[in-house]
């Protein structure tokens, strides 16, 4: 109550400063630009369930973030690397006029100006919420969609070097096993022409035929008198491998456990090379798969309203603040007076 009279005698003064205050904030106020806000909100997933590895094998999608997923999402995003990419992609040393790239107070000026302008944190439902502030709100959405992006991609890379590796040892295992395939292939046929055999079951039971056939007809020639040195000469040829047959005993019962040895070498080799092809075409296929580490639940947008300045609010707290110090001032300038009429009157 008492600074009543005070701001009576003064009001001038008071009105003075309020109105110039006033027009001066307002002034400002008018040629502040707008500045937009576009957000885009996302659910960052586990490496794990999105690794086509997995997925090929029958393995389902979870929707669901844990908390490294979160903290590895917002890290990624608020990285260097990342800010670098997005400066440089969306030229922001042009828009933020901070003069050419690799001058060191140009490139922390707008480093600083990017950061101050992005925002990443994660709300109370689990999610991060990507917000990027800038005078173009066209720009401010692309740019939060554009780290949206980013962020997936480098989050599929912490698997993908891996994967590229298992990939390498596929192939490294399937041209192992076709080599070692060919050329026991190639040994099994050798042994085969070496040994003439060209089917063991069949052709063990024509010479087993044959044998039986040619001693009953050498018998009958024996008891008859007929050609026996004639079939003499034919059983030597089905029995030993000088008598002048290709496919005879000796050989027969001399390659079978070498045959036999090959052909299991063969169907064995045979067997791993198709699982190791397959499994070496599954991983080549899942490392070409991109699929994304995250759930975008909503994407940015251009903003339909500013997010600030507020004009009014600057206007009249500006007022207010000028009303008070005015207040103050000349509260103590009467404060000054009266003390020093004291002292030079005393009473």
């Amino acid at each position: 109550m008492g600074l009543g009279p005070i701001i009576n005698r003064w009001k001038p003064f008071v009105a003075g400063a309020v109105a110039l205050t006033a027009i001066v904030s307002v002034v400002v106020a008018l040629l502040l630009p707008n500045v937009y806000r576009s957000t885009a909100i996302f659910i960052p997933t586990n490496p794990q369930t999105t690794d086509p590895d997995r997925l090929v094998e029958g393995g389902k999608l979870e929707l669901g973030g844990r908390a490294e997923d979160l903290d590895r999402a917002i890290t990624i995003g608020e990285s260097q690397p990342v800010a670098e990419l997005i400066i440089k992609k969306f030229d922001l040393y042009k828009h933020y006029k901070a003069g050419e790239a690799g001058d060191d107070a140009a490139d922390n000026f707008v480093l600083s100006e990017f950061s101050g302008n992005l925002s990443i944190v994660h709300n109370e439902r689990d999610a991060i919420e990507l917000t990027f502030i800038d005078k173009d709100k066209n720009l401010a959405a692309q740019v939060a969609n554009a780290l949206v992006q980013v962020i997936d991609s480098v989050n599929q890379q912490l698997t993908l070097e891996n994967r590229r590796q298992v990939l390498t040892l596929y192939r490294q295992r399937y041209n192992y096993l076709s080599t070692n395939y060919e050329r026991s292939r190639q040994e099994l046929v050798g042994a085969r022409r070496r040994y003439g055999i060209f089917g063991l079951e069949m052709q063990g039971r024509y010479m087993v035929k044959q044998l039986i056939e040619t001693e009953a007809a050498l018998r009958k020639a024996e008891a008859s008198g007929g050609d026996v040195a004639g079939l003499k000469r034919v059983l030597r040829g089905l029995t030993r491998t000088d008598g002048g047959n290709l496919i005879n005993l000796e050989s027969y019962v001399r390659g079978t456990d070498s045959l036999n040895m090959f052909t299991t070498r063969v169907n064995d080799l045979q067997g791993r090379l198709i699982s190791a092809r397959s499994a070496y075409e599954t991983a080549e296929l899942s490392i070409k798969g991109r699929i994304s580490s995250v759930y975008l639940v909503q994407k940015a947008y251009p903003a339909t309203k500013k997010f600030k300045p507020v004009r009014s609010l600057i206007v009249i707290g500006s007022v207010l603040l000028v009303f008070v110090l005015s207040v103050v001032f000349i509260t103590l300038l009467e404060l000054y007076r009266h003390n020093r009429s004291n002292t030079l009157h005393p009473a």
